[in-house]
């Protein structure tokens, strides 16, 4: 099996990202060189290029549009969070006024909370009790609300179903029964002619890889979760050495070795295009999966990601925020537009609309939206268990975590270095940042 194609659309991803953060910049400036014209009155809000979600957004914002004979435009961010990061911490760090909602990751609050308003003094406390509580208090900063949830996210396990009922073969459980699935499956096709990859996830250096990571570790007995709640640094251990190693094992082998420059989209298209038989992604790729002109409309499963050894089933918790920019010269209208976006009837549009997991725990006892995605009902099993990314203990320190976490793993996969040797170096970088676990600042 040729290993030459899938590191090409890692590529056309990295092209991609960059012309989106240049046409972003652009825009944006754009925009700024216009501020005292009719662009003046106009809200610029920030969203993702993922899947439907810009689309989505478009949508939702010009129901506000219609609903209140404002203007607003929606400005394309680049798919992978690091880069998103990047960019948006630039924009802030200058104190520039020309966006004024940002799109922000679940673990970004407490590292920006400085660059944004306070929600609670613009939304009403009865509508903010209607979100799920471990959500508003991970977007709450030393009382300050940053940013209202949009949608949440959690990894699952893809996989083709018609292949499984064709070798007999039931849903893998566990991470050692997809490697042997995957390897049984993928003889049998190569000798029909038919090649295909056993399993895809996000294996580029950035947050995604952190994500896939956490949840490897996570599903295993005693894997921990990096840095534990009460900020002691735990990835130096036998668990989560054991499970990484196992990974690294597949790599070339069921898994294609351009998977450590794929991100979520690089992974859809792959599977999608009927290349691989196990995919890791996010919830929004089921809809696309299915789609009208998807070649694999009808064949594909999903189930919670397999355990770990005496481990559980898991997934990260994953999701997007608004939060109002304190350098907007309109927050008045962009807090009203944070308020319209986020409100329980725009939410169930966008679940229906494009399957995205809304943040208010009683649609999920909504039978319109239960009817419309069937993966509603799955996402309480895989809720309850789901890893938590060491953002709230952590605190600004977090990204300085997760990138000395990915690139440790990403160093594993590479196969530079054991697992057991590249957490031990990690270890020591990340107790140095926390002063041994004790005091994350």
């Amino acid at each position: 099996m040729s290993k030459k194609v899938m590191p090409k659309k890692g590529l056309i991803g990295a092209i991609i990202g960059l012309i989106l953060v240049v046409g972003f910049y652009i825009f944006t400036r754009q925009s700024a060189d216009h501020a005292g014209g009719s662009d003046g009155d106009v809200i610029h809000i920030t969203c993702g290029m993922v899947g439907l979600e810009f689309k989505t957004c478009q949508e939702g914002v010009a129901l506000w549009e219609k609903k209140t004979g404002k203007k607003a435009k929606v400005l394309p961010a680049p798919n992978g969070s690091t880069e998103r990061l990047t960019l948006f911490q630039q924009h802030l760090a200058a104190g520039s006024d020309n966006i004024d909602i940002y799109q922000l990751d679940v673990v970004w609050p407490g590292l920006l909370a400085n660059h944004f308003e306070d929600l609670n003094d613009y939304i009403p406390q009865d509508e903010r009790r209607q979100y799920f509580p471990q959500l508003m208090e991970n977007n709450t900063v030393n009382g300050k609300l940053v940013a209202m949830p949009w949608f949440i996210q959690v990894g699952f396990l893809y996989y083709r179903k018609d292949l499984l009922e064709k070798y007999h073969r039931p849903v893998p459980t566990t991470w050692e029964a997809l490697e042997e699935t995957a390897t049984l499956i993928m003889e049998g096709q190569t000798k029909e002619g038919n090649s295909l990859w056993g399993y895809v996830f996000q294996g580029k250096a950035y947050e995604g890889l952190t994500c896939n990571a956490l949840e490897w570790i996570h599903s295993q007995k005693d894997g921990g979760t990096i840095v534990e709640a009460d900020g002691r640094v735990s990835i130096n251990n036998p668990a989560a050495t054991q499970i990484v190693d196992r990974i690294a094992s597949w790599m070339g082998r069921i898994v294609p070795e351009g998977v450590l420059n794929y991100e979520q989209e690089d992974c859809r298209g792959v599977f999608q295009s009927g290349k691989a038989l196990f995919m890791r992604n996010w919830p929004y790729a089921w809809g696309l999966l299915n789609s009208d002109d998807s070649p694999v409309k009808g064949k594909v499963g999903i189930a919670p990601l397999p355990c770990g050894i005496n481990g559980k089933t898991t997934g990260a918790l994953g999701g997007w925020n608004l939060g109002l920019s304190k350098y907007s010269k309109h927050k008045k209208d962009a807090a009203d537009l944070i308020r319209f976006l986020t409100s329980n009837e725009e939410l169930k549009r966008r679940s229906q609309a494009g399957g995205y997991f809304p943040p208010m725990e009683k649609l999920y006892q909504d039978g319109a939206v239960l009817s419309s995605n069937p993966l509603m009902k799955a996402m309480g099993l895989v809720l309850k268990n789901a890893a938590l990314r060491p953002a709230r203990q952590t605190r600004s320190k977090y990204s300085q975590v997760s990138s000395a976490f990915w690139n440790a793993v990403h160093h594993v996969l590479s196969k530079k270095i054991t697992a057991e040797k590249s957490f031990q170096e990690a270890d020591k970088k990340l107790n140095g940042l926390s002063q041994n676990g004790t005091k994350w600042v």
